[in-house]
């Protein structure tokens, strides 16, 4: 069975650190080899460039710009109406994919808009999601970028079903049947090694079992200190050396 790979979120991890090019090195630093994060676009894009090239880590994901979270928005690819947004949005995460040489950009479709019930929306909205994701797979197709070990390619888009009825009941994609795997405890949202739910022992097993060969997200909430909280990441390697 082939080793996991694993990538550190750094919108969730090292947070004690203010700014995304600090945590970059804190990844690289506690051992990764790989970071993703959901919006950097508050950071100067050549500081986190400077990072990347510095440490060697990959970026191997970003999200496209979440609109006005005060307002309540979560993404805006599924939203009627706020299409023209969606596009400027997917054009800059596309110059910071690039300018990172990162090949996966989240798509995020966004939550049912405050008001309306799913049901009487659903259909409008993924018109909309549908309309969005051709746009931006044409857009994604005509951009490449470079990679260590392999030819250019073009950046690829990514959906994520969230669970709504543990994490958020109005975001609209909520089915699991496509997605990218990130983990976290359930229901606290903390370390895979800590109180809950579920056995990432044995999740981790079945996804070797499959050969599974992407990274796997670490997109949860230190209990303590990021650093404290990686004994399951280093029991793991321990266990598969």
């Amino acid at each position: 069975m082939g080793r996991l790979k694993f990538c550190a979120n750094i919108t969730w991890l090292f947070t004690e650190l203010p700014d995304f090019s600090q945590r970059i090195y804190a990844a690289a630093s506690a051992g990764f080899q790989a970071v993703e994060a959901a919006w950097l676009y508050e950071s100067d894009l050549q500081e986190l460039q400077k990072a990347k090239e510095a440490t060697g880590v990959e970026v191997v994901l970003i999200n496209t710009p979440p609109g006005n979270i005060k307002a309540g928005d979560l993404g805006l690819g599924a939203i009627p109406g706020r299409e023209a947004e969606f596009r400027q949005g997917l054009d800059l995460a596309l110059k910071y994919a690039k300018g990172l040489d990162c090949k996966r950009i989240h798509l995020m479709a966004g939550r049912v808009p405050e008001g309306s019930q799913r049901t009487t929306v659903a259909k409008e909205m993924e018109a909309v999601f549908v309309q969005n994701l051709k746009y931006a797979a044409d857009k994604l197709s005509k951009n490449v970028v470079k990679c260590q070990w392999c030819p250019q390619e073009g950046i690829t888009g990514l959906i994520e079903p969230i669970n709504s009825r543990i994490t958020d009941p109005t975001y609209f994609l909520d089915s699991p049947h496509h997605g990218h795997v990130q983990i976290a405890q359930v229901p606290g949202r903390n370390e895979p090694d800590s109180a809950g739910e579920l056995n990432y022992s044995y999740l981790f097993i079945t996804l070797e079992n499959h050969k599974y060969q992407g990274y796997i997200g670490c997109e949860y909430k230190p209990l303590d200190s990021t650093k404290k909280g990686l004994g399951w990441i280093k029991n793991y390697q321990i266990q598969n050396i």
